[in-house]
């Protein structure tokens, strides 16, 4: 059995759907971490001299971002050729990521959908925070309207994969498939981050160790913290399933896709690679209109 297998082998897919998240350890092998580890610093400094303009901006929690302050707590698109760094189109489309992919989606490998894939990183200058969301479920939704989008969203699956030891992202399991109670509404209304994250009722903590991988349903209510003074690479990317059709184009095209229909990008990609992204190009295909933006700054 491969080590790809073998970790595939060992997902628990009834813990997942239960809490709406689980971590893996050793899903990146031993001999590729350094080499993740340093496309990420090349593309950190990249982003950080302004050598590369694709970057979530501190002080915008969503897209669109802008250059409003030059301080970075992510790195976007990082498979795109310009940044010249193929380990993370490796990376994204090897057997280890896919196959939990296809186990938690339980699909084909046929109907895997490439989607986005950016690096969150630690900002120099300023603390930042996310406010409590969900990533495709507006803060002011009713209760009724909160359980009508969480029961579509069962075709996709994100990830964070560290590379050194991440603390940053809070949850509140179970949430994924369940409307809001009445504290947990009023502390996720505002569009300000929590001072404390732990005090939302319910919250836990998640604590990744270098190599560890959390996958979650990203409608599960969650936030994050980024301390400065914390080194931070962690992965960050999600993987959908053509079965949901369309459900999950506005949370994936608002991060603006167009250089990924390039011949460029995909004459880059594996037989693998080549099959997600034309699952991706046909879902934009079947979109009319502007989809628009999940959250608002």
């Amino acid at each position: 059995m491969t080590v790809a297998s073998a970790v595939s082998a060992s997902v628990d897919k009834a813990l997942y759907d239960e809490q709406g998240y689980i971590i893996i350890s050793d899903l990146i092998p031993p001999e590729n971490i350094e080499a993740l580890k340093a496309a990420c610093e090349r593309a950190i400094a990249k982003t950080r001299s302004g050598l590369w303009p694709h970057r979530r901006t501190v002080g915008k929690q969503f897209p669109p971002f802008d250059d409003s302050n030059p301080d970075s707590w992510g790195v976007q698109h990082i498979m795109h050729p310009d940044l010249g760094e193929p380990v993370f189109v490796e990376w994204y489309t090897s057997d280890a990521l896919t196959n939990v992919s296809k186990e938690l989606l339980q699909c084909s490998e046929n109907e895997l959908q490439m989607e986005l894939f950016n690096l969150l990183i630690n900002p120099l200058e300023h603390d930042f925070a996310l406010r409590w969301h969900r990533d495709d479920v507006r803060e002011n939704a009713t209760a009724e309207e909160e359980v009508a989008a969480l029961g579509l969203w069962t075709h996709g699956v994100q990830w964070n994969t560290a590379l050194y030891e991440d603390s940053c992202l809070y949850v509140v399991p179970n949430t994924h498939t369940s409307p809001r109670t009445g504290e947990q509404r009023a502390q996720s209304m505002t569009q300000t981050p929590p001072a404390d994250p732990l005090d939302m009722p319910g919250a836990i903590q998640v604590t990744l160790q270098p190599g560890q991988t959390v996958f979650y349903n990203s409608n599960i209510l969650h936030c994050g913290a980024y301390n400065s003074k914390q080194r931070r690479a962690t992965l960050h990317g999600c993987m959908g399933d053509t079965r949901g059709g369309s459900s999950r184009a506005r949370n994936v095209l608002q991060h603006g896709l167009l250089w990924m229909t390039e011949d460029r990008f995909r004459d880059q990609l594996s037989g693998r690679g080549r099959r997600m992204l034309q699952a991706l190009i046909d879902m934009k295909k079947g979109v009319k209109g502007d989809v628009g933006y999940s959250q608002m700054n």
